[in-house]
């Protein structure tokens, strides 16, 4: 069962899935243990109903802790449950009843949430536990024994909470593991300020396309565009004012781009922009619509209306040229906008 890791508000806060999943497990070990009772009412063993009872409120209880917080209560009273329960249900009815298999639940539970030497500590005196109770039912008889029928019916309905359980926390690990990677490769690739792509996935997105432009030519643009006067923006604002200045410039690149199309934050106020498939007109055409929806562009801060213009140079690949070429291109047309005055695109060939 879920709930091994020690209480510490921390490591809680940085592990919010697998607390969620062990109040959910919480509720459904509740929900087998309401079953049991009646179970085992009908089939006379009222022990071992009233045995579910208990276990009910301490599911109850421990599904109270965890969300309060209290998560070292939480875990002494699923630990204690499942330990008691799987012993009391097997000295009562039998090892043939399957009780004992609750007792794997923990395996999977410890690894995930300790370090790896205290889950190792645990899963040996689990294993003692799990060996000593198999030892002990070699030589004493169920101390309250029921059918052969009822006994099978008993396993299978253990060994099918188990399954399904196991099956609940495999999915759970995968979804996280899969969140996780995703999550992982949005770090890695993706500027944390801007959203649009970090100066080293667009270099690798740009060669995977210069690739495919060598095995099959097609038109290749480079758009390299600057914030106009954005250090100013900075000193006469701030750096929290800059930093959504940038955000609302990126998210109008991003608007703009066509589905093709990919941009990334090239270093501070730069951007670049890739055009497969579009020539030096169609991308001209592009870079003045960006130039215009820019110089619209308002952000607004502490009742002061901060707009920004933007400078645009624009080139296109030559056949097995180097990457850092075309961009030196791209940004020697960006400077010659930038020395004609600014808010403009400007093309070069050459």
């Amino acid at each position: 069962m879920p709930g091994t890791q020690q209480d510490n508000p921390h490591k809680r806060d940085a592990r919010p899935e697998f607390w969620q999943l062990s109040m959910r497990c919480c509720q459904l070990a509740g929900a087998v243990d309401v079953a049991f009772f009646f179970i085992f009412l009908l089939l006379g063993s009222p022990i071992l109903a009233w045995v579910n009872v208990i276990s009910v409120a301490m599911y109850v209880y421990a599904y109270r802790a965890f969300a309060q917080r209290r998560n070292r209560l939480a875990i002494m009273l699923i630990r204690t449950e499942v330990l008691v329960h799987a012993g009391l249900g097997t000295v009562l009815v039998g090892w043939e009843s399957g009780f004992h298999y609750f007792l794997l639940m923990f395996i999977p539970a410890l690894f995930v949430t300790m370090r790896a030497r205290s889950a190792w500590i645990l899963v040996a005196c689990m294993w003692a536990y799990y060996v000593s109770l198999d030892a002990l039912m070699w030589y004493i008889e169920p101390l309250q024994p029921i059918s052969s029928n009822a006994l099978l019916a008993v396993h299978v309905f253990n060994l099918t909470v188990v399954f399904g359980m196991f099956s609940y926390l495999s999915l759970f690990y995968v979804n996280t593991v899969t969140r996780a990677h995703k999550r992982l490769a949005r770090m890695a690739t993706t500027d944390s300020l801007t959203s649009l792509f970090n100066r080293r996935h667009i270099i690798a997105l740009t060669e995977k396309e210069l690739a495919r432009h060598h095995r099959r030519p097609s038109n290749l643009t480079f758009m390299l565009m600057d914030v106009d006067h954005f250090k100013q923006i900075n000193d006469q604002y701030g750096h929290d004012v800059g930093d959504r200045v940038l955000g609302g410039v990126s998210q109008v690149l991003k608007d703009s781009m066509r589905e093709q199309d990919f941009i990334g934050r090239w270093g501070g106020e730069e951007f670049l922009a890739v055009l497969p498939g579009a020539d030096i007109e169609q991308a001209a055409a592009s870079a003045e619509r960006i130039r215009k929806a820019i110089e619209v562009l308002v952000v607004e801060s502490d009742g002061k209306r901060i707009s920004v213009t933007i400078s645009i140079g624009i080139t296109q690949y030559r056949a097995e040229e180097l990457l850092s070429n075309a961009i030196a291109r791209a940004d020697h047309a960006l400077y010659e906008g930038k020395s004609a005055g600014r808010n403009r695109v400007e093309v070069t060939l050459i």
